[in-house]
């Protein structure tokens, strides 16, 4: 059985010409990417509900859904926000040109196709898209899950994991983030949103455009000692010390804390780590927030 080649990129054309689709699935195939074809945008559609491709390559004027209509639907999904997308476009008018960069594109060529510039503007777009993938997944790595919105709260782009945040709070939200008026200073707290046993927060970062904000979301859960002490079998008070050792403080602190003595607190730690099979306190609290994160 042969193992399907991972390392190929997919390229997404959309165009209402065969002849064009037929073009370009011969020029990706001879340099080493995997073409999909779609003969119409609601096609397209259909196509990028299945899977998501490395980068769209989309006709300005089609019959029904036209290159423009289709670029917002494809932004509106959270999954390709990453994607570049590219026009292919006979109306070279600087009004079109702005109109497909509103939309959402990366980059435009002209028809008729100049098939070795089109696939040179592939791959310098496919390039900047790999680097940007890798920053944001550095940042998830790093637990700074980010992404951008505009002033009316459309999400422009998000880090993998800040994109799965925003998909659960997009069930009491909607679409939009609502954010407030009045922004606070960078650092500040934008939303704070409650679903089941979990709370969603928006902190600005800041902004990076004139309608662009930067903002990070995080999940918290609302009640992590029941989480804690479910998921590894504690007690209660077992739960709420490993709470506490996850959040920096010493065992004198957690004592003060809880009200109990610091020789309380080691006796728990014990517990903690015979039950949990750690053995140091940097080990129990990495596994606390990796449990707490993880809802």
């Amino acid at each position: 059985m042969t193992t399907p080649d991972t390392s190929r990129k997919t390229v997404l054309v959309i165009d209402d010409d065969p002849a064009v689709l037929g073009l370009m699935d011969e020029k990706l195939a001879e340099s080493g990417y995997i073409a999909l074809l779609a003969q119409s945008g609601s096609a397209a559609l259909e196509v990028v509900a299945r899977t998501v491709p490395d980068l769209i390559v989309v006709d300005a004027l089609m019959p029904g859904m036209n290159g423009w209509e289709v670029c917002a639907a494809l932004r509106h999904d959270m999954r390709l926000s990453a994607v570049p997308i590219i026009f292919m476009t006979g109306l070279t008018e600087t009004e079109h040109v702005i109109r497909a960069f509103e939309a959402g594109a990366a980059d435009y060529v002209t028809k008729p196709l100049r098939l070795e510039e089109v696939m040179a503007r592939i791959g310098v777009r496919m390039e900047a898209a790999a680097r940007i993938r890798s920053a944001h997944g550095a940042l998830d790595h790093a637990g700074r899950f980010l992404f951008g919105a505009s002033r009316a709260g459309a999400v422009l782009w998000a880090t993998p994991q800040a994109g799965l945040i925003l998909d659960e709070l997009a069930d009491t939200t909607g679409a939009a983030i609502p954010l407030p008026d009045t922004l606070p200073a960078p650092g500040g707290v934008l939303l704070r949103q409650s679903m089941g046993e979990n709370e969603f927060v928006l902190i600005l970062v800041g902004a990076t455009g004139p309608d662009e904000l930067l903002l990070r979301i995080t999940r918290q859960a609302l009640f992590p000692e029941r989480i804690l002490r479910d998921q590894l079998g504690l007690s209660a008070r077992e739960a709420e010390v490993l709470l506490w050792i996850s959040r920096g403080k010493t065992s004198r602190d957690i004592a003060d804390i809880l009200q109990v003595s610091p020789r309380t607190v080691d006796k728990h730690i014990e517990q903690i780590y015979n039950k949990t099979g750690l053995s140091t306190r940097a080990a129990a609290a990495a596994t606390a927030s990796r449990l707490l994160q993880e809802g």
